[in-house]
């Protein structure tokens, strides 16, 4: 019985991977699209999934970073893996895993497409072969919107984009296994010039990185672009960080510290050169980096200092004020870390300083009161975890250079092999700034917070699943468009029904209630409106067979249902799915109707799409929406991609705003892309 359970959960692990990523991690991505009103350009998680399917990490020899890259396993299971491995010597098969504490069947799921328990081949071995043995891999991808925006109409007066319409992604990369990486990427715009004007070198960005594993004593050796990821990042973290999702027991950040960048962002990384040195039971890691920044340059006439208002993070050099912006700013940033080890605990200590070209001074308001000012700032921390038994214990403490503090500690707990529970307490005081801090907070950045977190998992038979959070936090200053001291309150409650591995169903509410200013106040002082925000949502995949599937959702929203900001929100989407076994041609078609009061009652839907990219849009007004994405693979070696997507408005004559501005109230995008492996 248990072997055939084995064999069930790895049929249905390869169902639920051939659509990239896992139910769960759609709904975290949904979450912190949601939270920072915008989609992460960052694909390299999607690129780490890849490279697992590829290449599988094996569990006989790996180390707890190799495994925190998966993102699907938290520290306790690392550690009693670790554990187990350390008791009884290699594993022999993966039905070994169900004898893991802490590892149940849908952990066992979502992890089988990218593990392997083969004999392991030595370092020595594999060395002479890195250069020779890997996969070289070309991709192209050319996206369009079809309609003209007012910056692309030349026909009329006023700022107009430079360049074309069309965004063009570049991106050649080597790989051998997950020991060597090198690789070349080139992204333009939609807007931007390209071979002419102010780029004349062809794309608008470029990124270089050369990144190896495992060479000695040396973990890890990064050259051109990479990021760095330390403690629970509040003192740094540039990589991809989830929040707060049905994922309850996912609450810690989880990386190595230094990882290869190799996305079309333009903003969180570093560049310059990295390394990691492991000797015994200590860990090393320095780092140094120069970059060219944009930022809103600022001329001051009257004490003859000029200086920069904000960083430009979006990437954009399309019209003549964003090119005058391109780095105008100089950032040098030398930073590090030591980690010691322990049998079941470590203690780690980690600095980084900045230094700019030109003085950072925020706008003159009263929410800016302790923003990042002047030519340098510099952030340290010491984070630590404990592991005993079936409990993991972890946190951060970091300080400012204005001797601010934060402190944000947590725990995992697995009191019953069908129960987990997760805990996160987080101070931050007002003042304190990290310019790439990004910590398990309600707010984007770690500042100016305190709150409490508490999660649970509940198993209660085979097949049936219940996720549940409550987070209750304050803020002590104000914040932007809040002008007041507030807080707020979110729950999240999931119900999940796997009966069988053609089946996933899964119901959830939220409710999450907030302070800011009251809309549209015609007040001489603005006053705070406390504000309740309510979802519930239900979503059935069946698999009708081996290549077909269909997936519907249906999802309501209350935004403040009884005050005087009511707005009301709906939407409903079908999918079909093709994706038969040895065979070229696969595709998904989504069918979608929604209807929203407002932008206050937007919401947001996962969507497929190409090879490394997703598209989360935010739905509101009325309208129709759907897509069509299609993957032939023309060889073993050589493979394309096409989607075409179209919203379409009712009673709207417009679509989008300012230089985006379409005539009309329809909307339609066309993605083409190809990739070559050598």
């Amino acid at each position: 019985m248990t072997i055939l359970l084995i064999i069930c959960t790895t049929h249905y692990a390869t169902n639920i991977f051939s659509q990239e990523i896992p139910v769960s991690t759609e709904q975290q991505l949904e979450n912190l699209t949601d939270a920072d009103q915008g989609e992460t350009e960052d694909d390299t998680y999607l690129q780490e999934l890849e490279q697992f399917r590829r290449n599988p990490i094996n569990l006989n020899n790996a180390d707890a970073d190799e495994l925190k890259q998966l993102r699907i396993i938290n520290d306790l299971q690392i550690a009693n893996l670790i554990s187990y491995r350390n008791l009884f010597g290699k594993l022999i098969s993966v039905y070994e895993l169900q004898a893991i504490p802490s590892w149940d069947v849908s952990t066992i799921r979502k992890i089988l497409p990218f593990i392997t328990t083969a004999a392991p081949v030595s370092l020595a071995k594999e060395a002479g072969q890195r250069f020779s043995e890997g996969d070289h891999s070309l991709l192209l991808r050319v996206s369009q919107v079809l309609e003209k925006a007012s910056g692309f109409d030349k026909s009329t007066s006023g700022t107009k984009y430079l360049g074309s319409p069309q965004r063009i992604f570049f991106r050649y990369r080597y790989t051998y296994k997950n020991l060597l990486q090198y690789g070349l990427v080139g992204d333009k715009d939609a807007g931007e010039q390209f071979l002419k004007g102010a780029q004349k070198k062809g794309f608008d960005f470029y990124s270089f990185h050369l990144f190896a594993r495992k060479i000695g004593i040396i973990q890890s050796l990064a050259l051109g672009d990479f990021s760095v990821n330390m403690g629970q990042g509040l003192i740094q973290w540039q990589g991809l960080a989830f929040k707060k999702s049905v994922d309850v027991m996912g609450v810690k950040r989880q990386s190595a510290t230094l990882r290869p960048y190799s996305s079309a962002g333009e903003f969180y990384f570093h560049r310059g050169a990295g390394i990691t040195i492991k000797k015994g039971r200590f860990e090393s890691t320095a780092f140094v980096s120069f970059r060219r920044l944009g930022g809103n340059f600022v001329a001051d006439t009257v004490n003859n200092e000029d200086f920069v208002s904000s960083f430009l993070t979006s990437g954009y050099h399309r019209t003549n004020s964003e090119v005058e912006d391109r780095n105008n700013l100089t950032q040098t940033a030398l930073g590090g870390n030591i980690l010691y080890r322990g049998n079941k605990w470590q203690v780690g200590v980690n600095g980084i300083h900045y230094r700019f070209s030109l003085p950072i001074i925020k706008r003159d308001e009263p929410y800016n009161l302790y923003a990042i000012s002047g030519r340098q700032w510099y952030n340290l921390s010491i984070d630590y975890s404990y592991t005993y038994k079936n409990l993991h214990f972890f946190g951060e403490a970091a300080a400012d250079k204005n001797f601010n503090i934060a402190f944000i500690n947590g725990l995992l707990l697995s009191v019953d092999p069908r129960v987990d529970v997760s805990f996160v307490q987080r101070t931050i005081s007002k003042g304190y700034q990290a310019i790439n801090g990004n910590a398990f907070t309600e707010s984007t950045y770690p500042t100016n917070e305190t709150g409490f977190y508490v999660g649970i998992a509940i198993r209660p038979a085979i097949g049936w699943r219940f996720d549940l959070y409550g987070d209750i936090y304050k803020f002590p200053w104000l914040k932007y468009l809040v002008d007041a001291p507030s807080h707020g309150k979110d729950y999240l409650a999931q119900l999940t029904y796997t009966p069988n591995r053609q089946v996933e169903l899964y119901t959830r509410f939220r409710t999450e209630t907030k302070q800011s200013n009251q809309p549209d106040n015609v007040s001489v002082t603005n006053f705070l409106a406390t504000i309740p925000k309510k979802s519930w949502r239900t979503q059935i995949s069946y698999k009708l067979n081996t290549s077909f599937s269909v997936r519907n959702r249906i999802e309501l929203l209350w935004y403040d249902n009884k005050g005087v900001n009511k707005e009301n929100g709906f939407l409903s989407f079908f999918d079909f799915i093709y994706k038969p076994m040895m065979k070229p041609i696969s595709g998904v078609l989504r069918l979608q109707y929604f209807e929203t009061d407002g932008y206050n009652s937007r919401i947001y839907a996962y969507e497929n799409d190409v090879l490394y990219s997703y598209s989360i849009p935010a739905f509101s007004d009325k309208g129709f929406r759907y897509y069509l994405t299609l993957n032939y693979d023309l060889t073993k070696k050589l493979s394309f991609w096409l989607r075409w997507a179209q919203t379409i408005y009712k009673n709207r004559n417009t679509v989008g705003s300012g230089l985006d501005e379409i005539q009309g109230s329809r909307r339609t995008e066309v993605k083409l892309q190809a990739r070559l492996i050598l």
